[in-house]
């Protein structure tokens, strides 16, 4: 019996109640298998954040309106000027993204050392870096995220603020929230984690599973945290409230007060949800496979609206993720583009070799697959820094 031809609709004509068929492999989408029941709306809508011009419905065609099948219309072809060699500029600006995200950090160290001993010196110069962060956010009207690091093996709490401000702060740009809700998100992720340091460093660098004790010390750290900022009088409501916050869920799984959706500010929401994404990040080395745990492990915890913004922010192959390409080279992307399917990647050999900086949507090759660490070689690791520990900022570079 010959099999069934599948009906191909145009993603703008899906409708909740339809099973559909994304034409992609499992690991280029944030779904448990490409057969998807559209139960959701956030379904829809991540769907079309895969940059898809068509899906296949296998069940629901009574939902469908009756439309025409669509024209193919011939688009005139792009004129390129062959002479312009992007990737120098793309290099120097990542590499000003990474000066940026190193002054940060570093900034942010002394913020942490100051608090207690010169509380108001600490706030001024804290006031100083969310500046710093807010007019590198505001530089065009599209930022990107690039990949950046310190060089350290381990993140520190610093260094995971940073990262942390920057996915929460383009989440709020792509929400249009005012620019004093954007300084209070940078305020309260550069903060989030200061309690930490009331930890003992046992505890918080312990690598195997926490007993119940210190689990629970750990859990007190945005208690610590609230209590270290509150006693100075000098930071906003909103910036605290994200500091003791933090670990609170929509669904009141949280801690310290098993907040539900309606008693958690949108600020605090935000920097919830780019905390959860870079702790998972972390634990798997991944950032592909931590936006797919997220989505899939812990969608209950937050607004499905803004796991779809995060989507978007990070597209399909966010920065730190190792790709096979089509024509059998390895890859690190290294930037997000306009065309979320192609990045711009570090690429080279199975073995190391020919290392170069590739700019895919200049080219006839595409993200074959998703890779993981064990399965490169130890010159690929080398090549790519495939081990490196992975954080994000703000990158403008177009093309």
């Amino acid at each position: 019996m010959a099999k069934a031809e599948l009906l191909k609709i145009p993603v703008s004509q899906m409708v909740l109640g339809l099973t559909v068929k994304l034409p992609l492999s499992w690991t280029s989408h944030p779904f448990f298998r490409s057969k998807v029941k559209l139960e959701k709306q956030i379904q829809i809508e991540m769907i079309k954040g895969l940059d898809l011009s068509y899906v296949y419905v296998i069940d629901g065609h009574d939902l469908l309106p009756q439309i025409a099948e669509p024209e193919d219309i011939e688009l005139p072809e792009e004129v390129v000027d062959e002479e312009i060699d992007y990737r120098p500029l793309a290099k120097k600006s990542m590499r000003v993204s990474q000066q940026h995200f190193l002054k940060s950090v570093n900034d942010s160290r002394t913020v942490f050392g100051k608090i207690v001993s010169d509380p108001e010196g600490a706030y001024r110069e804290a006031a100083t870096l969310v500046e710093d962060l807010v007019d590198h956010l505001y530089e065009s009207e599209t930022p990107h995220l690039t990949l950046v690091g310190s060089g350290e093996t381990d993140i520190s709490v610093t260094q995971h603020g940073i990262s942390v401000a920057v996915i929460s702060m383009l989440i709020a740009h792509t929400l249009s929230l005012t620019k004093s809700e954007v300084r209070d998100i940078a305020l309260g992720s550069l903060f989030h984690d200061i309690g930490k340091l009331k930890v003992p460093e046992t505890i918080r660098r312990k690598r195997g599973e926490l007993t119940d004790h210190e689990s629970n010390f750990l859990k007190m750290h945005p208690n610590f945290g609230y209590d270290i900022l509150n006693r100075t009088g000098l930071f906003p409501e909103a910036m605290l409230d994200i500091v003791l916050h933090h670990h609170e869920f929509i669904d009141g799984s949280g801690f310290p007060n098993h907040l539900t959706e309606a008693k958690i500010l949108q600020t605090t929401q935000i920097v919830s949800l780019a905390n959860s994404y870079e702790i998972l990040l972390h634990q798997h080395q991944s950032p592909q496979i931590a936006l797919g745990i997220l989505f899939k492990t812990q969608s209950s915890k937050h607004s499905n609206n803004l796991i779809s913004v995060l989507v978007k922010i990070l597209g399909i192959y966010p920065p730190g993720t190792i790709v096979r390409l089509t024509d059998d080279n390895i890859a690190k992307v290294m930037m997000t583009t306009t065309d979320v399917k192609q990045p711009h990647v570090w690429s080279c050999h199975d073995s190391g070799s020919e290392p170069s900086f590739r700019f895919l949507i200049d080219e006839d090759v595409q993200i074959k697959e998703v890779i993981k660490l064990e399965d490169l070689s130890e010159g690929a690791i080398k090549t790519l820094q495939a081990n490196s520990p992975i954080s994000f900022y703000f990158n403008h570079f177009n093309h």
